[in-house]
């Protein structure tokens, strides 16, 4: 099998490809990324002089460098994505660009590639938010769409090209939505690797507002095992939505994070609540489950103490991401392409 992987420097793409290369060492394996502030070459070190691994610089919105990058492959696994909520607040029209366009480009191209096997990854806030009174209510498949932000309504607008790309052209894809991963190489800005960051060095904890809001956790690692379930046993057209089975809010978060640190319950910080904050996010994996025999194995205690364990292991790595002159030279301008 030849995969090309997109978004594949950044924090779950560069976890799918150290796993899928560590469990099927004959496959070859090209990296598409941007490399933008989320994306880190220094994620692939461990397989970056594999034979069967390529890295390609370039935007999937280039349509280009998407042909380039797929010609060969048989099998398309999409992460690229703008996907931080608070962000696309911010600045809504790239999330747009990236996820709805670079997301078309994509399946165009797969389609004239003929391509085996194309797997969208996806998001469970595609499907808006639960009430916090009724906690056995859980998204699922059949859940109709209600994006709440310009991130998750960008996500959404991706997640029916696929959809429209199987029904109109019986194009073999798959959609996965998945709750909030964690662990190694994620991106300091995220509430996990923030909170153990600022925990290490006795900095406050940011929560949101009364830090009530909830969230569905997976490691990522087991994010990774149900992508290659999917990949090997899932069947075309199917969507299949991938849960941790650990609903944590805030408050929950922070207090466990400074007790396996052993920090004190002052550095939690209430900040202003996040526009439009979505309330409660959790995911019903019965499908999965049931047809593919996934489950989360990783509790979200022992997930969080590995993700503790690896931030301290890897100081010089999060160090460089939050310096100001990593973000000066990581700022890649992308150069026009040549055949």
């Amino acid at each position: 099998m030849k995969i090309l992987v997109t978004g594949g420097a950044g924090f779950i793409g560069s976890n799918f490809i150290i796993y899928m290369m560590g469990r099927y060492p004959d496959y070859k394996i090209v990296n598409l990324d941007k490399l933008t502030y989320a994306g880190n070459l220094e994620n692939l070190k461990s397989v970056e002089k594999n034979k069967n691994y390529k890295f390609i610089l370039g935007d999937i919105c280039d349509k280009k460098i998407v042909k380039y990058a797929m010609r060969g492959c048989d099998t398309v696994v999409h992460f690229a994505a703008e996907s931080h909520v608070d962000r696309s607040i911010k600045n809504p029209e790239i999330f747009v660009q990236t996820n709805v366009i670079g997301t078309e480009i994509l399946l165009e191209t797969a389609l004239k590639f003929k391509i085996k096997r194309f797997h969208h990854i996806s998001t469970d806030e595609v499907f808006g938010s639960l009430s916090l009174k009724n906690l056995q209510e859980k998204f699922n498949e059949n859940t109709p769409y209600s994006p709440r932000s310009p991130y998750s309504a960008s996500k959404a607008g991706s997640d029916h090209l696929v959809r429209a790309y199987i029904e109109t052209y019986n194009f073999p894809a798959t959609i996965s939505n998945c709750t909030n991963n964690y662990g190694p190489f994620q991106f300091p800005e995220k509430i996990i690797p923030l909170f153990i960051i600022n925990a290490l060095k006795n900095k406050e904890l940011p929560i949101y507002g009364t830090g009530l809001a909830v969230r569905d956790y997976l490691y990522v690692n087991d994010h990774c095992k149900a992508l290659d379930l999917i990949l090997h046993k899932g069947k075309i057209g199917e969507t299949y939505c991938i849960g941790g089975d650990e609903e944590k809010n805030g408050n929950q978060i922070a207090d466990t994070i400074l007790n396996l640190l052993d920090k004190p319950k002052d550095l939690k910080k209430f900040v202003t609540d996040r526009k439009g904050h979505d309330m409660r996010y959790a995911m019903d994996h019965s499908k999965i489950t049931n047809k593919l025999g996934w489950k989360p194995t990783v509790t979200f205690k022992e997930g969080i103490q590995k993700t503790i364990d690896w931030y301290k292991i890897n100081e010089s790595w999060w160090k460089k991401i939050i310096s100001k002159e990593y973000e000066q030279k990581n700022k890649i301008k992308l150069k026009k392409w040549k055949r």
